[in-house]
């Protein structure tokens, strides 16, 4: 369970999914192994991850679910702004990815436009790399037990499940 490989499945599994828990993930393997291999190994499982959620994502896009126009925008205004901005784009997604702040807004446009897959694992590689690094190097100072990361978690599922059920309130109202 303490192993590298263990961490990397952990990570594609995360990463294809909804991504929260990651940070924890980390921090965790930071405190079992070197900090850098954490980084390198762990940004590349979650890049791989990430490329399965955007080819996901893709699929229920172009499929029309309608649940899903709400969270689309309008793709003529996306590949517009996607041509006259990509190497912006790609920036965009590295630097979303270098952050613990939530890049699900850009998986959608690159889902509607269709964003090379290559090019966006290279970005959120790129991207995970630092930070992932610091989050090794976190859980090496402090340790962080198992229990508070747990709890930590929990408390993010909680806020989204909350966060879920007040808009489902409001929109019935």
């Amino acid at each position: 369970m303490d192993s590298l490989w263990t961490m990397s499945l952990l990570l594609v599994l995360d990463g294809g999914t909804l991504a929260i828990f990651t940070t924890p993930i980390v921090l965790r393997y930071g405190t079992l192994h070197e900090p850098w291999s954490v980084a390198i190994v762990g940004s590349a499982a979650s890049a791989a991850g990430s490329a399965c959620q955007l080819l996901l994502m893709r699929w229920f896009i172009s499929s029309r679910h309608p649940w899903m126009e709400r969270f689309t925008p309008s793709r003529e205004k996306v590949e517009a702004a996607v041509q006259q901005y990509r190497s912006a784009s790609f920036m965009a997604i590295l630097l979303a990815r270098a952050t613990p702040m939530p890049d699900l807004p850009l998986k959608i446009v690159a889902a509607v436009v269709e964003y090379p897959v290559p090019l966006y694992m290279l970005a959120v590689l790129l991207g995970a790399l630092p930070y992932f690094y610091a989050l090794a190097l976190l859980g090496r100072a402090f340790h962080v037990p198992n229990w508070v990361l747990i709890a930590a978690v929990a408390v993010i599922v909680l806020g989204v499940v909350i966060d879920r059920m007040r808009i489902r309130r409001r929109r019935s109202s």
